[in-house]
Order: C-alpha cells, then sequence, then structure tokens
C-alpha cells in the first residue's frame, strides 16, 4: 500500500521500508522520469548519509531508467551540491541536466528519508507533487524491473572549485572557525573548501553517520549547539552549524546565536538596494530595518520552494527563513546553501564588519521560538481558517490588532507587536510564534492567540 501522506508540500518523505520503499520509490521515479523525460531526461541524483539512501537512490534509478531517462549519480552529496548540478555541465557528459532528486531525509530523524525535486532549474513542490501523488495511487501495482544504470559524475569537484575561485580573495583568512558538520554530509564538500582556501579551521563531528550519534542534526534546536558552543568558547572566533543535508546554517558569535533573519540584514549591508525576502516568521525588525536603509522587503510564505519561487518572480537578491534556510541570487544561483552562505559570512568579518556590533544596534525585541501546537493533518488547516474568523470578531478584551497578513497562516499585527499562527506543511502542527517590543506583551500576545486557538478548537469538536 502507498500512502498519499509521504507526498508533502515541499517535498517527498516517509520513513524507509514502510512508507518509501522498493514499489513506492520505483513508482515515484517512474512517473517522475516521464515528466523528466519531456524535459529532455537527463537527471542528477545524489544522496545523503542515511543507511538507507544508497537502497533508495536504486530505486529510484530503476524507476528513472524504466521511463527512459539518463541518470546521472553523484554519490553522497550536500543537497546544494546536487542543485548545483543543475547550473553546471557534467565533466564527462555532452547532454545538458534538466532535472536533479536528492535523496535525504534532512533533519528528519534517522528512519526517515525523502526527495527533493528540482525540475528545469525549479522546485518541483505543492500541487504538483500531490498531483504525482494521485497518479502513482492510481497506479500502485504497476511493477517497474530492476535497473540501477547509471553514469557517475563528480559535481563535488566542480562545486569546491567554483567556491575556492570565486572566494580566492579568502585566501590566508586568519580568523579561527569552529564548524560542527552534525555528522550529516557537509565535510564532503566543506573542507576540501577550507583548505585549498588556507582557512584557520577546526570541526566537530564532522564524519557522515545517518545514525547522528552525537545529537540531531538540526542548528535551529538550542540543545543541538552545547558542543560547538563550548568549542567557540575555548578556541574560536565566530562557530558554524549544519543540518543533515547542509542546506541550513547556525551562525554563531561569542554573544549571539544569529537567527536567519539577522543573517539577512548582515548579508544585505554589501547589496546595494537589495530586493530581500523573508518568511512570515521573520521579525519585524528585519523588515523594517531593510526598508529604512533603502531595500525593498516583501514578507511571503515559509518554505523554501516557496521561496526559490518568489525570488525568480521578484528578481530578488537575497531570500531567509528563521531556520537558517539562507537564498542568494546575488552573485549565486537563487538556492539555498549553508556553505556558501558560510563563505559570504566570512567575507563580512574580513571586510571589518564587528557582527556582534551590528546586532547590538538593532532595536530590541522580546521574540518566543517556535511553539507547536499538536494537531492532525485533517485540522490544521481548518483551524487556521477557524482562527481567521474568530479574528474578524474578536474577544473584547484581545490585544488592539493594527491588521492581518494572512498570506502563510494569521499574522496578527498588534500596535507593539505580532503574533504568527500557520499550519505546518511538513507535520500535523500548528506552529505559532511572538514578539514584541516589551517582554510581557509577547507573552500577551502568546497567552490570548493559544486562547483562540483552543476556542477554534472546541469549536470543530
Amino acid at each position: 500500500m502507498i500512502t498519499e501522506t509521504i507526498f508533502r508540500e515541499y517535498d517527498i518523505r516517509g520513513i524507509f521500508d514502510k512508507e518509501l520503499n522498493e514499489q513506492s520509490v520505483k513508482l515515484i521515479g517512474y512517473f517522475l522520469g516521464e515528466k523528466i523525460k519531456a524535459l529532455g531526461g537527463v537527471v542528477s541524483i545524489g544522496y545523503d548519509a542515511r543507511t538507507h539512501s544508497p537502497i533508495l537512490r536504486d530505486y529510484l534509478a530503476s524507476g528513472l531508467n524504466h521511463a527512459g531517462c539518463s541518470v546521472l549519480d553523484m554519490g553522497m552529496v550536500a543537497t546544494p551540491v546536487n542543485y548545483f548540478s543543475n547550473y553546471v555541465q557534467p565533466l564527462n557528459v555532452e547532454e545538458q541536466v534538466v532535472a536533479s532528486v536528492m535523496i535525504t531525509g534532512s533533519h528528519n530523524p534517522s528512519e526517515y528519508n525523502g526527495f527533493k525535486i528540482t525540475l528545469d532549474k525549479s522546485p518541483f513542490f505543492g500541487e504538483e507533487i500531490y498531483a504525482l501523488g494521485d497518479e502513482i495511487i492510481a497506479n500502485a501495482k504497476l511493477e517497474i524491473p530492476d535497473n540501477t544504470e547509471s553514469i557517475a559524475i563528480d559535481t563535488k569537484k566542480q562545486y569546491i572549485a567554483y567556491m575556492v575561485e570565486h572566494f580566492s580573495h579568502l585566501k590566508g583568512f586568519d580568523k579561527k572557525i569552529v564548524i560542527d558538520g552534525g555528522n550529516g554530509v557537509v565535510d564532503t564538500v566543506i573542507t576540501d573548501i577550507f583548505d585549498a582556501l588556507e582557512l584557520n579551521y577546526e570541526g566537530i563531528y564532522m564524519e557522515p553517520d545517518g545514525a547522528f550519534p552525537n545529537h540531531h542534526p538540526d542548528p535551529s534546536v538550542e540543545e543541538n549547539l552545547v558542543d560547538i558552543k563550548a568549542l567557540l568558547e575555548k578556541s574560536g572566533d565566530i562557530a558554524f552549524a549544519y543540518d543533515g543535508d547542509a542546506d541550513r546554517i547556525a551562525v554563531l558569535t561569542h554573544k549571539y546565536n544569529i537567527k536567519g533573519d539577522q543573517m539577512a540584514l548582515l548579508y544585505a549591508m554589501k547589496m546595494e538596494n537589495p530586493t530581500v525576502i523573508g518568511e512570515v516568521k521573520c521579525s519585524q525588525v528585519m523588515y523594517d530595518e531593510l526598508e529604512r536603509r533603502g531595500a525593498r522587503a516583501i514578507m511571503y510564505k515559509t518554505g523554501h520552494s516557496n521561496l526559490k519561487v518568489k525570488m525568480r518572480e521578484t528578481n530578488a537578491d537575497l531570500a531567509c527563513e528563521v531556520s537558517g534556510h539562507i537564498f542568494f541570487k546575488h552573485r549565486y544561483f537563487g538556492y539555498d546553501d549553508a556553505i556558501y552562505a558560510t563563505l559570504r559570512m566570512l567575507e563580512l568579518l574580513q571586510d571589518g564588519i564587528d557582527l556582534d556590533a551590528q546586532l547590538d544596534a538593532l532595536p530590541q525585541v522580546f521574540s518566543t521560538e517556535e511553539i507547536k501546537v499538536e494537531t492532525t493533518d485533517k485540522e490544521k488547516f481548518l483551524l487556521i481558517d477557524k482562527v481567521k474568523e474568530l479574528l474578524e470578531n474578536p474577544p473584547i478584551d484581545f490585544p488592539t490588532i493594527v491588521n492581518i497578513i494572512d498570506v502563510d497562516g494569521v499574522r496578527i499585527n498588534f500596535e507593539k507587536g505580532w503574533g504568527l499562527v500557520r499550519a505546518s506543511n511538513t507535520t500535523p502542527l500548528l506552529v505559532t510564534r511572538f514578539e514584541s517590543i516589551d517582554k510581557l506583551l509577547a507573552k500577551l500576545y502568546e497567552d490570548e492567540v493559544n486562547r483562540l486557538i483552543l476556542k477554534a478548537k472546541s469549536s470543530l469538536g
């Protein structure tokens, strides 16, 4: 049986062998392969450090081959290297790559895996994934023969060469860098780049290991940063930590854990009147400060696929998510790449920018981390609709509402802050976040909005 829940908003994701098994993955390869064949048929595949990723690679290749595609195999790579394969000509192949598939569970627990798909340099997501799922479920009994034929390509070599060339001015930069690979795949390329640039660095948990023996590979969770913070305190000037597939970054100074929206403000300093896209979870400080500097700031939906599409639509220079997805179109290709983001941050340091001083100068706000409210996949969007309905006639003691932004869930702007309620597109949760210039007000916004959510829940029975 093939379950429709593996077909998510941004990617395909599920538990290995239970949901992502030989039957389902071969069919994913075949029906996706039919779409790739119509574009030219050449698809590059890479995979992360999970022990079952090569098995899924073989299943996927069988389906793609059955559809008549030419399969190029990068082996174990970081997700940004997989994306990079869409923009370079493989060294030993004459045809142009028209699609890529990254086999990765990203920051999810080790039993999970999934597929991040790019077609014609654009993310394959949302309704396209749901429609693919419907097609696969309708043809669930179709048998796909084993055929793992592929051509090996060395995209890592090309990616390393690109980074070394474009950041040659960093050569010999003497700040002490400490990095936490999280036992993900960042070290399939990053230390080669650092060595070529003669950087002064020390790494922990760099060996790819899909069991993630040292900590969960999610740098947006504070408890996963304990060891890298200790190393920074002991012997570093700047620290970086990465998620399981190296498309997300944490940046740490001795004073700050720099969030994605704060990173965007720092990166934008070196861009002339940039267009910057943030998600609905980004601080209002980011949007206000960008506009104060003469930049164009756009608020949009959460999700790496959504932001890539919006970047192309608006010709934006930069985009960010609070969780550490950073997308550069300025001097780059417009996808999220934690390795590239690392090098751009080192540029700022080389240019003499004091990261702590820049952040100290920003207006002080008090914000919560993401607060998750358990619900069901079926109920979560109904709850959002009900919250919107309740906000049309809020309780008499509800904080004064300035306006409401509903581009992704509900972002309620109050007189001295804001609150957000949105449905997670990947899990059966509502995600909330609150911010104010006053700590007590931030807590008040949280309490009042949570009361509204409870009222919405009770009304749905």
